[in-house]
């Protein structure tokens, strides 16, 4: 699992590619919580465009995003969620918390 972050006027958005698993979750996690403690954004947009697969650690890693971003008073935003990851989250029911958009937000 990789990640690339771009912060734009208060929005932080990570590209995630990759697999989403209990081997990499953990770390994902770390690197995400990092960004937002020190970026401060007022979005955080999480990008699935390059996710290959997901299992419920990703629900766990949309979870732990959503709280830092809550801390924080800001918004978490999904992004270009591919139909396996989509089924994963969809089947948690996490839409209930944070929309699933289809695209990617305008700046």
């Amino acid at each position: 699992m990789n990640f690339t972050s771009l912060l734009q006027e208060k929005r932080l958005t990570i590209l995630l590619s990759g697999d989403i698993d209990h081997h990499a979750a953990k770390e994902i996690m770390e690197s995400v919580s990092a960004k937002i403690r020190v970026y401060l954004p007022q979005i955080c947009e999480l990008d699935f465009s390059g996710v290959t697969f997901m299992d419920s650690s990703g629900i766990a890693l949309v979870i732990h995003a959503l709280r830092g971003m809550n801390q924080l008073g800001g918004t978490l935003r999904l992004t270009n969620v591919p139909p396996q990851p989509r089924k994963v989250l969809l089947a948690s029911g996490i839409q209930k918390l944070v929309p699933l958009n289809q695209e990617r937000s305008p700046a």
